[in-house]
């Protein structure tokens, strides 16, 4: 039995990954417009020409490009690619995805991995998950539950709609957290576990592709959990000012039953 053929445009950190992570069990090849990037792939075809890609016929063509680029490329490519292939992308942000995947009129698969190739430890992804978007086709939809659910990633299923008001909350906010945590550093040593700990959380972020941060911040439904985010440091900056215990107390009782934990004055009572 043939194996099933895959193309991945883009050799970016993420599309090196899905080769590396690919050729064992399918046939694979590789295309990205830098020849250089393809330098290192082995158990994989490395296509220097488009004309190339199209020869193979694949089954399934990912596009791993960054998102400003996506649809650009699936225009470039659609009309030479066979007529039953697959569609596949793996975009953090989906927004006007669903409506290009409706005129194209071609089978799809969206997905999202959520987790960097650079900042995750891709030897063990079992704390790792993955969106799987619901429109998608049943066969590409198969295909990535099978793969992910090889690597032990959690597998999530969303809609179009419901991923990126997701990632909205559950990525948005801690990334810019994070920045803003970050843009305050100094070179000097901080001991403190927390702080460490933080430390490690921004390098890790800051690791990360431009493109791929971009595309989280500048998703349609960010700004208003970035909003959010910038109200309460208002606040507690307003609090902070006016060294008021009590209103502070306050707040940090309320941010404790976001958690479901209970109040330390209660605790103590």
């Amino acid at each position: 039995m043939n194996k099933m053929r895959i193309a991945v445009v883009g050799a970016g950190n993420m599309g090196s990954w899905l080769v590396e992570s690919l050729c064992l069990d399918y046939e694979v090849g590789i295309y990205d417009a830098d020849r250089n990037k393809l330098k290192y792939f082995f158990n994989s075809r490395k296509f220097l020409y488009l004309e190339e890609l199209f020869e193979f016929d694949p089954d399934i063509l990912i596009n791993a490009v960054s998102l400003e680029n996506t649809v650009k490329v699936f225009e470039e490519l659609i009309p030479h690619l066979p007529k039953n292939v697959i569609l596949a992308d793996l975009t953090s942000v989906k927004n006007g995805l669903a409506d290009f995947y409706k005129k194209a009129g071609k089978r799809f698969v969206s997905t999202h991995p959520m987790f960097g190739p650079t900042f995750a430890n891709v030897k063990d992804l079992s704390e790792e998950s993955a969106i799987i978007i619901e429109e998608s086709d049943e066969e590409g939809k198969e295909f990535f539950r099978k793969f992910y659910s090889s690597l032990k990633l959690k597998i999530h299923d969303f809609s179009f709609e419901q991923h990126d008001k997701t990632i909205a909350y559950s990525l948005s906010v801690p990334f810019s957290s994070t920045l803003v945590f970050a843009s305050c550093m100094k070179e000097q040593v901080a001991p403190g576990t927390t702080f460490r700990k933080h430390l490690e959380i921004a390098k890790g972020l800051l690791s990360e592709d431009d493109y791929l941060l971009s595309e989280i911040l500048l998703n349609p439904q960010s700004l208003e959990q970035i909003e959010k985010t910038s109200e309460s440091l208002a606040n507690l900056v307003k609090l902070i000012k006016a060294r008021d215990t009590k209103a502070l107390h306050t707040y940090l009782g309320e941010i404790r039953a976001n958690f479901g934990l209970e109040n330390s004055e209660e605790g103590k009572k």
